[in-house]
């Protein structure tokens, strides 16, 4: 579509409205999807980290326990 002046083209023919409003949406999401994955692999990471000292807390305890078990068999 070719446009005599700029305000022709930000008119759009007489569809402004929905033109720029499925752009400002269409603009709106897309931010709204950048910062939602940036939040959510922030969280992701830290939830992994978590369950990773969750789980050498564990081993840690086991081998604790196992040992005690051992001290325990040897008297």
């Amino acid at each position: 579509m070719q446009f005599d002046s700029f305000s022709d083209f930000i008119n759009m023919g007489g569809y402004a409205f929905y033109v720029w409003f499925a752009f400002g949406v269409s603009g709106a999401l897309l931010v709204l999807l950048t910062l939602t994955t940036k939040y959510n692999h922030k969280k992701i990471k830290a939830d992994i980290i978590q369950q990773i000292k969750r789980e050498q807390k564990l081993k840690q305890a086991a081998k604790i326990h196992k040992q005690s078990q051992e001290v325990a068999n040897e008297s």
